[in-house]
């Protein structure tokens, strides 16, 4: 479905060679469309980018330069065929994932598994979108956003609408993948937080947010839900240790408490 589309865009962005290096191009591409998205709508960090934004463009003559907004039209139309990682299958139609770079990405067809598993079943996600209003889901190194992608479609395929009911946050070492996932979830509406950082450390460089993020007013629902959900989940552990030393009073045993089984449900997703 996407091979005819990563074929073209791949030799759109081969015309730059032998002049310069395909991978340091590519990677130029990729910044420079994330930052352009990400301008369109992110005021926050908008002067800083502006700035990294002119620098690569004046690195290229304008043949090479007319091959960003070309290879992003053959993205589009890649796309609106069908979700899936557009730019991780790019990275390796290049061959931009030999050994000496040592870069792999997930074949999306494994992230579909994978996905599917992770999110169970259709009542599994009405369980949790009913307890906690969205499902939030984890994914410590994104590389392209093949495994996000996957979830998002995963959720569409059982009905549910994910640019209302998911939010994703995602973190990569590497800033190039970082821009590769910040394309293709913004260009799919996924509502996403990404970050350049280190899933194992904690330390993290730079936020990206997605337009639907932003236009989805995520930040206060992801707040909102923060403040309101310690407050119940505590008294759910009350009422659960008043039930259990105190079956005289009348309570209700823990185990045939009305939404037992909802609050067994996860407040985020672990995609890995």
């Amino acid at each position: 479905m996407h091979k005819p589309h990563v074929k073209a865009m791949a030799a759109l962005l081969r015309r730059s060679q032998p002049r310069y290096d395909l991978y340091t191009v590519f990677g130029d591409c990729m910044e420079a469309i994330a930052i352009a998205m990400a301008n369109s709508i992110d005021l926050r960090a908008r002067a800083p980018r502006e700035a990294r934004y002119l620098d690569i463009v004046g690195r290229y003559p304008r043949e090479i330069l007319e091959l960003f907004p070309q290879l992003l039209a053959e993205l589009v139309r890649a796309l609106e065929a069908g979700p899936g990682d557009v730019l991780g299958s790019l990275f390796h139609e290049l061959d931009l994932h030999s050994k000496a770079r040592g870069q792999y990405f997930t074949p999306y067809a494994l992230s579909r598994c994978m996905a599917q598993a992770t999110l169970g079943s259709r009542e599994n996600v009405e369980a949790m979108i009913a307890q906690h209003g969205f499902v939030t889901a984890m994914e410590p190194a994104c590389g392209a956003g093949s495994m996000v992608i996957a979830l998002a479609e995963a959720m569409r395929d059982i009905g549910h609408n994910y640019q209302r009911h998911l939010h994703v946050t995602a973190i990569d070492i590497d800033p190039r993948a970082i821009h590769m996932a910040y394309v293709q979830l913004s260009l799919l509406h996924i509502p996403a937080h990404l970050m350049v950082g280190n899933s194992l450390s904690g330390e993290m460089q730079d936020n990206w947010f997605t337009p639907a993020h932003i236009l989805g007013g995520w930040t206060a629902r992801l707040s909102l839900r923060q403040r309101h959900e310690p407050v119940a989940e505590t008294a759910q552990r009350a009422t659960t240790v008043t039930a259990a030393t105190s079956p005289s009073q009348g309570a209700v045993p823990p185990s045939h408490e009305p939404g037992a089984s909802q609050r067994s449900m996860p407040r985020q997703l672990s995609l890995f």
